[in-house]
């Protein structure tokens, strides 16, 4: 049985944006109206005050982890998940607000995550817009456990980014991936529009 939605609405990088699920966040935080969450660190704050606090203080203007991917405004992170747990876990708590049938929240220690960000022209800060979690070593040959793009960033075409990203590690490390399954709704909808995409360049 779905739960139902303990967050209403998360303020990020600058937006409102209103939850579509359930995601295990500590008691504190259960049946709050909107959370606030940096979009820096992805630390996740319940008063306001609390945030304007920890905005003003927070250092990080990028994701932890190295620069994969670089064209225009655009960047991907490859963060470890051992090596940047809390960072990683707050990262899982803040998609599954938008993923229903996600299930990695805290053990994180045997993923990658693939960050994409938007640099801000303001202060040059690379924030994150999307993701995709990697397994380190998938016996089923998976290339793709997890794809979320936030939702005021969609319509840009950064799940085909994504989605095309997962496809060329899969053949660096010369092995034919796919997506761990079920996907999302919105990863279902991804790979179809890839795929069309992909063919037609092909024809």
């Amino acid at each position: 049985v779905p739960r139902v939605r303990n967050v209403e609405w998360i303020l990020y990088a600058g937006f409102d944006i209103a939850t579509w699920y359930y995601s295990p966040y500590p008691d504190e935080y259960q049946d709050c109206q909107r959370l606030f969450i940096c979009e820096s660190c992805l630390k996740y704050i319940r008063h306001l005050e609390s945030y304007i606090t920890h905005t003003k203080a927070c250092k990080r203007r990028k994701p932890p982890g190295v620069v994969v991917y670089s064209k225009g405004i655009n960047k991907i992170y490859k963060v470890d998940g051992k090596s940047n747990k809390l960072y990683c876990q707050n990262l899982s708590l803040l998609a599954k607000l938008f993923l229903d049938n996600k299930t990695l929240y805290f053990d994180v220690h045997g993923f990658q995550f693939y960050v994409l960000t938007e640099t801000r022209a303001s202060d040059k800060a690379d924030v994150p817009v999307g993701f995709f979690s990697k397994e380190i070593v998938s016996y089923d040959g998976y290339n793709l456990a997890c794809i979320l793009i936030l939702p005021p960033f969609q319509r840009k075409s950064y799940g085909k980014l994504l989605i095309e990203f997962s496809y060329e590690l899969s053949k660096i490390e010369g092995k034919v991936g796919s997506p761990e399954k079920p996907l999302s709704d919105l990863g279902k909808l991804g790979y179809v529009s890839y795929w069309t995409t992909a063919i037609l360049r092909e024809i």
